[in-house]
């Protein structure tokens, strides 16, 4: 007798675009009309690909944070930070920044000087991450982590591999310490593959490449910008590139983004760069930032400066 399918996917979720920032479009499949949250995640942001002229990259000038973590992936291009805390640093093509904004946090991201100047593709991500009560007001901390520190797996059939940002995948495990249990992957197949996820990890596969994907055992077709939902039900996921290559030489290799991770199951209250646990919680926050306790970047006239003169910039192109 043939085992029942599982049906894992609830639903599938297409990214809307917005601007943010400095003025950078980004499509957003979580939060969305129909979810708001998947706990732990409170935002996913798909960052391009956009290709810039010289002088009109933008970034995200000096804003605050507190109660969550954000992470940044870059696949192209790059961004240079500056926080409050006095950390400084370059993200290029395959870095990893992982920022524990706690207590609170005054930060900018914004275009290398290269990308600006020279002009060139970006391409990238921005994960929220929601901390536990205990841990919303513990030090900010920053981990950045080049290419060459994050592991990636390969199947035994060399069809499938998958950069491991946090969690593991079978022996690989990722360097990156993480305040809730986590798996942040990269996952690029041209074949099938099943994929193990711990027991009581809900997950979510988000599609950020043209060719479709199948997932779940139930096989359930998610294209490029739609972020597939789903719940494990203790089970293995299945993956398995769906379309032909042009040339007839197999399947065109499938990329997404696979995200899970232990519900913290905490009540949340959030405005715009604050996720708390409570209205009094977010106004405290709101005070604190607006009284100075987040501290101040040097440098953030210029860096507003440079914003509007490469949104102007796209402005006179008609970009905007």
């Amino acid at each position: 007798m043939a085992s029942k399918i599982l049906k894992q996917v609830s639903r599938v979720i297409t990214a809307h675009r917005q601007r943010e920032g400095g003025g950078f479009m980004v499509r957003r499949p979580l939060p969305s009309g129909s979810l708001d949250y998947a706990d732990p995640f409170l935002m996913l942001d798909h960052l391009g690909p956009v290709h810039y002229e010289p002088g009109e990259a933008v970034g995200a000038p000096d804003h605050p944070h507190r109660g969550f973590e954000t992470v940044t992936y870059i696949l192209e291009g790059g961004f240079e930070h500056h926080d409050s805390h006095g950390n400084h640093g370059v993200l290029s093509p395959g870095y990893v920044q992982w920022m524990t904004a706690g207590s609170g946090v005054i930060h900018s991201e914004m275009p290398t000087e290269e990308l600006l100047k020279k002009g060139g593709n970006f391409h990238g991500f921005q994960i929220w991450v929601n901390l536990p009560a205990k841990d919303k007001m513990i030090r900010p901390r920053y981990q950045d982590v080049p290419p060459e520190n994050i592991p990636w797996f390969e199947s035994t059939d060399k069809q499938t591999k998958i950069k491991v940002i946090a969690g593991e995948v079978e022996d690989v495990k990722a360097n990156i310490d993480t305040h809730t249990p986590i798996y942040f992957l990269d996952l690029r197949t041209t074949g099938k593959y099943s994929l193990n996820i711990p027991e009581g990890m809900d997950a979510m596969v988000y599609n950020y490449h043209p060719a479709t994907i199948l997932v779940g055992q139930e096989k359930t077709k998610v294209e490029e910008s739609q972020l597939a939902v789903l719940k494990t039900q203790g089970q293995p996921v299945d993956f398995e590139a769906a379309e032909e290559a042009a040339d007839g030489s197999g399947k065109k290799e499938a990329r997404v983004l696979v995200l899970a991770g232990t519900p913290i199951g905490e009540k949340i209250a959030r405005y715009g760069p604050f996720v708390m646990n409570t209205e009094d919680e977010l106004r405290q926050a709101m005070v604190d930032m607006r009284s100075g306790k987040f501290g101040e970047i040097s440098g953030s006239f210029e860096r507003m400066r440079k914003t509007d003169e490469a949104n102007a910039r796209r402005r006179q192109a008609g970009k905007d």
